[in-house]
């Protein structure tokens, strides 16, 4: 356990959250979004935030080892900081985006942009407050690597890097079929659909066999919530097939970007329009 979380956490704070922050100050300045000081700001932050406590900011995934509380603490504390400079990133952009978006130019990178700004929404969700919940000494004493784990990484490594990822895809896509315009209809179903279908996993099947879990590991102990006779129980039987739902929903989103993306791609427009 101690080797993978070291291992992932070095993975994620010491490059995407400063590769996913860079990228977006350099496309947000581009875009006129926000102010070349305050993406400056946000990187250097970010940067700063990873050379200076990168490596203390896995402290907390040291609680295997047998680390002290306060060394746990400083870690939640580095990691936690981690997610602020995108969030505030993305926050900006968007005021900015609400003030020009009437301009033509910005309607025909709608879409991209909706990507880049839920990034920060999941960034600060999924990494910031899911994240830190399993992050502080307590917490991981009681509920790291139960279920509440799998919560933070379906929100924080879909909803960050998922849509980080859709968002270079359609930026590109715009500019190299700058004459085919995108389906609004399809996008909106495809983007909403994506973002249901991760908040049901979420809140119908991960997130409360996490609190189940999290109430056995407090009441009887870490190796009974993880035990094979409480994991297998009818009700985790149940919760797993209601995640079918939002299984469904995401899954008809990805389609709908697909489509998207197909057509874009080998289908000539009949006319050219936004």
């Amino acid at each position: 356990e101690y080797w993978r979380w070291w291992v992932v956490h070095l993975w994620v704070e010491g490059f995407f959250e400063v590769f996913s922050v860079a990228a977006l100050s350099f496309i947000f300045v581009s875009l006129g979004l926000v102010s070349r000081r305050t993406a400056t700001v946000a990187t250097i932050t970010e940067a700063a935030l990873f050379l200076i406590g990168g490596i203390p900011g896995t402290f907390h995934h040291l609680y295997f080892a047998g680390a002290t509380t306060p060394i746990i603490a400083v870690g939640a504390s580095f990691s936690a900081l981690e997610v602020v400079p995108l969030v505030l990133l993305g926050h900006e952009a968007w005021e900015h985006w609400e003030m020009k978006q009437k301009a033509p130019w910005m309607d025909r990178l709608k879409w991209p942009i909706y990507c880049f700004v839920a990034v920060a929404f999941w960034n600060m969700l999924g990494a910031g407050v899911f994240g830190f919940l399993i992050n502080p000494p307590i917490s991981l004493y009681y509920i790291q690597g139960l279920n509440t784990t799998a919560v933070h990484a379906h929100a924080a490594l879909f909803g960050v890097y998922g849509f980080l990822a859709l968002g270079f895809v359609f930026l590109i896509a715009r500019y190299l079929r700058p004459n085919t315009p995108f389906n609004d209809k399809l996008m909106k179903w495809g983007f909403w659909l994506l973002n249901g279908g991760l908040v049901l996993m979420i809140v119908s099947s991960l997130l409360p066999i996490g609190i189940i879990q999290g109430y056995a590991s407090i009441s009887e102990g870490l190796w009974y919530a993880r035990s094979e006779e409480f994991m297998q129980q009818p009700l985790f039987d149940t919760l797993r097939w209601v995640r079918l739902v939002g299984d469904v929903v995401f899954i008809f989103g990805a389609l709908a970007f697909f489509w998207q993306i197909f057509t874009m791609v080998f289908f000539k427009p009949k006319h050219a329009t936004n």
